[in-house]
């Protein structure tokens, strides 16, 4: 948790917590889950519009993340929410599924007490998971992706000026000819005159021009700016620009920020690098396992890649939706198997764990034989979970290369090579595993399934070789 920030007049708090790709949803749904066991919006006003006791849930990617992780987790965590709080969820900006759902005001609009009476009344306010009804105390959320927004707000002088924060707002919101990338409304907190704005994408709209339009716009009603403040937290480069423009720097870049670079200078390249010390090194964890499954999370992006560079080319319009589809599978396949990679070297410490157990007495022999058989089958089923999502991101991989962007047909055919080798990989981890199990009914189905899955990705390689030469030709 990074932050937390809260008001009385505003009777909101604002949470900006960061977690890995495969933490996120669960981090996030505990949030809403408390936020439904303690806040009923029966009893709750406030200034800020809100629709449910966790109003909005949006996910920003930061270094390392894309737009599509963030949607396919807006997606899991919408799922999640809906089907085991019983909370109605809809899916907002990135993460939409209709366009009139993409701004976060038209779907709160009205707030919890006109969401009431709407949802399961009207068919457009359906929501895309949950019950079609609210939840009795916590009402409706919102969860989405979206690029970083900063929350920041003017004052202008004592509760007076309420009128002119108003029409200051009006003027500089995009939705009434303003600024395009801004959402503003006019309020009285703390007995102050507030301008307060949501800047949606600080590059377009930077927080400079938004104060300078809002002093100028104040400054038509006889009326000045007495301070400002940021919600949250803001991007760095969002205070880099608005200083440089103070300062009138020209041709400033973060590479002139000493921090910066020295940050650049420790941490580059350290994920990648520090696991391929970590495999090299005298420790049989990790091995093979979280090894076929990290070159399945390269499979996976080199799928999510192609797709990439076919979405929104009109030769390719055709496969649009399906193209998608696809990268959102490929991002969740990816952060399936980034966990696996743990997950393998987590398995092999249990069982070298069991192994360690005491053995003097028959009754000790007989407890370190069951946790050595459970520890065993453990370790099977971790590398079976890997093959099989090896296996479908080779089916992707294929669908790439068939359908996708020709020009990227051997990047489809290295995801589907390099994910058959890893599915491969994955399947010997099962095997070695499988020799060890005493109960050999419980054996077979897990070799029979293996060899299943491998057989998957064999076809899928195949497909894929078969569309990769007849695009590239020669």
């Amino acid at each position: 948790m990074l932050d937390v920030s809260s008001d009385a007049s505003h009777n909101r708090t604002v949470v900006t917590v960061v977690a890995t790709a495969e933490s996120a949803v669960d981090a996030a749904f505990r949030g809403i889950a408390k936020a439904a066991e303690l806040i009923d919006l029966n009893q709750h006003t406030g200034e800020h519009p809100r629709i449910g006791a966790t109003d909005v849930c949006p996910f920003i990617p930061l270094e390392g993340a894309t737009m599509d992780d963030c949607i396919a987790l807006a997606r899991a965590l919408g799922q999640r929410v809906g089907d085991e709080l019983g909370i109605p969820v809809y899916l907002y900006e990135r993460a939409a599924t209709r366009p009139d759902r993409e701004n976060l005001a038209d779907i709160r609009r009205g707030e919890f007490e006109q969401a009431k009476i709407e949802i399961g009344a009207k068919p457009n306010r359906v929501p895309d998971f949950g019950p079609n009804h609210v939840h009795a105390t916590a009402g409706a959320t919102v969860i989405g992706a979206r690029p970083f927004l900063v929350a920041y707000n003017v004052y202008l002088g004592g509760a007076e000026n309420v009128a002119v924060a108003k029409a200051v707002a009006k003027a500089v919101r995009g939705s009434s000819g303003g600024l395009r990338y801004v959402k503003g409304l006019g309020l009285e907190v703390d007995g102050q005159a507030q301008v307060s704005m949501n800047l949606v994408d600080t590059e377009k709209t930077p927080v400079y021009r938004a104060f300078e339009l809002v002093k100028q716009e104040a400054a038509a009603h006889g009326v000045a700016p007495t301070w400002s403040e940021i919600v949250g937290l803001v991007p760095e480069q969002a205070l880099f620009d608005t200083a440089a423009r103070h300062l009138q720097l020209r041709g400033f870049s973060k590479d002139l920020v000493l921090e910066h670079k020295v940050r650049r200078a420790i941490s580059g390249g350290e994920s990648v690098s520090g696991f391929v010390a970590s495999v090299a090194s005298n420790s049989p964890a990790p091995g093979g396992g979280s090894v076929a499954a990290h070159v399945g999370v390269l499979g996976a992006a080199l799928a999510q890649m192609v797709s990439g560079l076919t979405i929104g080319r009109k030769k390719y319009a055709a496969v649009e939706n399906e193209m998608k589809a696809l990268a959102l599978e490929a991002v969740t396949l990816g952060n399936t198997l980034s966990a696996l990679v743990v997950e393998d070297s987590a398995a092999y410490t249990v069982v070298t764990e069991a192994y360690k157990l005491p053995k003097d007495t028959p009754e000790q022999q007989t407890a370190r034989n069951a946790a050595i058989q459970r520890a065993l089958r453990y370790a099977t089923e971790v590398p079976l979970q890997t093959a099989e999502a090896c296996a479908r991101v080779a089916e992707l991989a294929a669908t790439a290369a068939e359908q996708g962007n020709t020009n990227a047909a051997s990047d489809a055919g290295v995801s589907a090579l390099v994910a058959e080798a890893a599915c491969r990989g994955a399947v010997y981890n099962v095997r070695i595993n499988i020799g060890s199990l005493t109960d050999k009914a419980a054996a077979k189905p897990l070799a029979d399934k293996a060899a299943q899955v491998l057989e998957r990705a064999r076809a899928a390689a195949a497909r894929a070789a078969t569309a990769v030469e007849k695009n590239i030709g020669g």
